[in-house]
């Protein structure tokens, strides 16, 4: 019969502070989008970014541009595969917990604009649906300061 492993609800504070490194300063691309984490849960992971001029796609609406909306959600699916893999090896050390994210990458994107993306910043979910031995799924969501649902995303990414 299988082991059955439980799964944590919470990380340690090693991983946690490693995680947030590569996602916040790492990962470059995600400093010009200013992609802050701000949850990091073994389930699912939240996270903000502000409103900025550099981040406008139709001047005379004040909108996000529909790329930022992709390039977030995208990222964010990233994120929670990383929590997911994380939760996985509870027993191995921090560090090598954390070296396991080396070969992850998106294989496939789907994002649905539902709203105008309009206000002084956005928040961001996103869960694993299912992390396999290869590949993982993943749903996102893009939300406005209301908690109004924006838009979303569901992705595909290798994890090995």
């Amino acid at each position: 019969m299988p082991r059955t492993v439980p799964t944590p609800t919470e990380f340690d504070t090693e991983f946690v502070e490693g995680l947030t490194r590569i996602f916040e300063e790492r990962i470059v691309f995600n400093q010009v989008l200013g992609l802050k984490i701000t949850g990091l849960k073994p389930d699912h992971v939240t996270g903000r970014i502000q409103m900025r001029h550099e981040l406008i796609g139709h001047y005379s609406h004040n909108r996000v541009h529909g790329g930022v909306i992709s390039a977030t959600l995208d990222a964010m699916g990233g994120l929670a595969c990383m929590a997911a893999i994380g939760a996985r090896h509870m027993d191995e050390p921090p560090q090598q917990r954390l070296q396991r994210f080396s070969k992850l990458g998106t294989i496939d994107l789907r994002i649905d604009y539902l709203r105008p993306g309009v206000g002084e910043y956005f928040e961001l979910r996103a869960e694993v649906l299912r992390l396999g031995s290869r590949v993982a799924s993943t749903r996102m969501e893009f939300r406005a300061p209301d908690g109004k649902l924006l838009s979303t995303g569901a992705g595909a990414y290798i994890v090995s």
